[in-house]
């Protein structure tokens, strides 16, 4: 399976991690770290997480308030969203 992220998921990935970074390098590695675990646990199995709205599915970052909203199709896993957990639900939502 091929995972790869849309262009506005790979913006926020590198806002909130850049947010990290002005705080600590240190989190923002480990956010870097969580984040491709995610990737590589949705690459393994992609069905195995909770549906979630809009045709996609979700899995939590564990020590982040962050969640990987994701679309699974063919061959292709495309990651729709890297969204904060307390922000604006649902704003992903058209891609």
């Amino acid at each position: 399976m091929n995972v790869s992220f849309h262009p506005a998921a790979r913006n926020e990935l590198r806002a909130a991690w850049l947010w990290y970074k002005e705080r600590s390098p240190l989190s923002a590695r480990a956010f870097v770290r969580e984040v491709d675990e995610a990737v590589s646990r949705i690459d393994e199995a992609p069905r195995r997480y909770s549906v979630a709205e809009h045709g996609t599915r979700r899995i939590l970052l564990q020590r982040f308030p962050y969640s990987l909203f994701y679309k699974v199709g063919g061959d292709e896993t495309v990651i729709v969203a890297v969204a904060h957990q307390k922000r604006r639900p649902g704003y992903w939502s058209g891609r």
